[in-house]
């Protein structure tokens, strides 16, 4: 028997299989395949991944002061250290609280899309004001962002996430950049994002996509949004030096318990599902990738729990059990969309029922991203290992 199975016949229906070591499957990656123990490429590449990327356990303390030390030194006779980027979210939340335990002067982004939830925004309030963090928002033109938004949404691609995405990534940089900093902490994390099936989304960075997207089925002018093109990034990156550090992988970051010291050290309040605290996010996750494509976002998020040890495969596939959604909030947030849109219901319906595309339908600059990624991927191996 070789060392992979799969069923390259395209003709011919794929036979369900379901990973034995975490609880990715055939349904939810038709890509994925597995070895002779039955484990899937995504678990053993994140495994991998952990090695490569993460400090050894009785390292990860001297690194995270080393990280942080790095910063202090370049924040020397300046307002603030640092940017970070917050969304009320866990993982923002805990880097921030990191950053300022470590006696750091972060200055707090968030990118306002208009779609925070009332939780959202209350977690960041309150645990920004227990920290004693400076907050500056961007907030992006509705009308505008609304036509960005609802351009991706007409195309039916699948990561219709790319304009907040790209959008926040854009606000960092720039923020940074004004203020003289060097560094750009996020939440970004392997012990809980480690696995993420190409599949399932398209690069946030490629400018090119979102413009191809909007011209397409867009209406409006794109004269707010922050853009962030590639010869921008290379400039902030290569000229002014600026760097994004994902703080979360020079520490044991386990979900459960963070989320345990955040509420009882910062009032911090759980709102569910990963990156919940957007009703967008939400919405796309829990109803649009399973009503379009069939797939349940979940089944990645919660096998990266179970490679890093955090969950076990029996509670993974016991949670994948229940609903997304739950049938009163889902339709209060449809409700919600239609209005926020200024769709009817025929219209939402319609473009909910168009056939899926591929991002890479559109114009775009995914060969070249795809060769970033794999540079940007060994050269913060080597740094993680430095």
């Amino acid at each position: 028997m070789s060392g992979t199975q799969r069923n390259d016949d395209a003709d011919m229906a794929l036979e369900y299989r379901i990973c034995t070591r975490c609880i990715m499957d055939t349904d939810n990656d038709l890509d994925i395949v597995f070895d002779d123990a039955g484990h899937c490429n995504h678990c053993r590449a994140a495994i991998v991944s952990f090695s490569r990327m993460l400090p050894p356990p009785e390292e990860r303390a001297a690194a995270f002061e080393r990280t942080i030390d790095m910063i202090r030194r370049d924040g020397r006779g300046k307002e603030y250290d640092c940017v970070v980027g917050i969304s009320g979210g866990v993982d923002s939340t805990y880097v921030m609280y990191l950053v300022k335990e470590a006696g750091l002067r972060p200055l707090a982004i968030h990118f306002d899309n208009g779609w925070n939830s009332e939780l959202a925004v209350d977690n960041i309030k309150t645990a920004l004001d227990t920290l004693g963090v400076e907050l500056f928002t961007y907030v992006v033109d509705w009308e505008e962002f609304r036509d960005l938004q609802l351009a991706f949404l007409k195309s039916s691609v699948k990561n219709t996430e790319v304009p907040t995405d790209h959008g926040i990534v854009a606000c960092t940089y720039r923020t940074a950049a004004k203020m003289g900093l060097k560094y750009i902490v996020c939440g970004n994390n392997q012990a809980t994002e480690a696995i993420l099936p190409d599949s399932y989304g398209y690069f946030h960075e490629d400018l090119r996509h979102i413009k191809s997207i909007h011209s397409r089925f867009g209406t409006r002018k794109l004269s707010t949004f922050p853009m962030l093109g590639l010869s921008r990034l290379f400039y902030y990156t290569y000229v002014r030096g600026i760097r994004k550090v994902r703080l979360l992988n020079t520490v044991d970051y386990n979900k459960v318990e963070v989320k345990e010291l955040l509420s009882k050290k910062l009032g911090w309040r759980d709102y569910g599902g990963k990156h919940y605290e957007s009703i967008w996010t939400r919405f796309h996750q829990g109803h649009y990738l399973v009503a379009k494509y069939g797939l349940d976002k979940r089944r990645a998020h919660l096998s990266t729990l179970v490679a890093s040890g955090q969950m076990s495969r029996d509670e993974a596939l016991a949670e994948i059990e229940t609903p997304p959604y739950n049938d009163e909030l889902l339709q209060q947030d449809i409700e919600y969309v239609i209005k926020k849109f200024n769709l009817t219901r025929d219209e939402f319906d319609r473009i909910m029922q168009a056939p899926p595309a591929d991002a890479r339908d559109f114009p775009n600059n995914y060969v070249l991203f795809r060769l970033l990624l794999g540079w940007r991927q060994r050269a913060r191996s080597l740094l993680n290992r430095s």
